[in-house]
């Protein structure tokens, strides 16, 4: 069974579930992906599927991923990513997944790049609690002392003002509420990083994993 697959967040919604307690569930458009290469042991060293999601013009498309997508027969696509399986042998070059390839209640965690923020100031970035707001404290929103002052320089992994966000995000602890397999539609429990129409990859998680 493959363990993982490419989709595009498209937003969030609520739903009732059995008991009729109103869940948050984030709306995934999960595949479909088609299998672009098949990495084995003899050959790569490890074994794994490479698989592709989304729709791109053709003149998008380099010629070495155009080949490559030929040598799959598999149509063009825009996002390409490699996921964990557990026998390749069940697999072959051009074939599609699905998103019925979770169900409800598979434990899964989702990967993805967080909104960018822009520059942030430190108390934004880093969530430092401020000084005192009173008039004359002269010390509200600043960051305070970064440091030694006899090193003349900023040490590394200091926190300071600086881009915040536009990096790529795992969200562990989640669980599938909802597959519509015929739309490729996959409804998480909770929320994903990134925006609306970002790329997310949906993995199944395993014990501590």
């Amino acid at each position: 069974m493959i363990k993982g697959i490419i989709g595009k967040k498209l937003g969030m919604t609520q739903v009732y579930d059995r008991f009729g307690d109103l869940i948050a569930v984030t709306v995934v458009e999960a595949g479909p992906c088609v299998v672009t290469q098949i990495k084995t042991q003899e050959k790569d060293g490890y074994e794994a599927l490479q698989i592709a999601f989304g729709d791109v013009k053709e003149k998008n498309v380099t010629m070495p991923l155009k080949g490559h997508f030929a040598k799959a027969n598999a149509p063009l696509k825009r996002v390409i990513k490699e996921v964990k399986v557990d026998d390749i042998t069940e697999y072959q070059l051009g074939q599609e997944i699905k998103a019925d390839v979770f169900a409800a209640g598979d434990a899964v965690k989702v990967t993805g790049i967080s909104k960018g923020k822009g520059f942030a100031g430190a108390m934004k970035r880093w969530h430092f609690h401020g000084g005192e707001a009173t008039h004359g404290s002269m010390f509200h929103r600043k960051p305070a002392s970064g440091g030694a002052t006899d090193a003349a320089r900023t040490f590394k992994g200091v926190r300071r003002p600086g881009h915040m966000g536009n990096k790529q995000i795992t969200q562990r602890g989640l669980s599938v509420f909802r597959v519509d397999a015929f739309r490729n539609i996959i409804l998480i429990a909770g929320s994903i990083p990134g925006p609306n129409g970002g790329i997310v990859t949906i993995t199944k998680q395993l014990p501590g994993g």
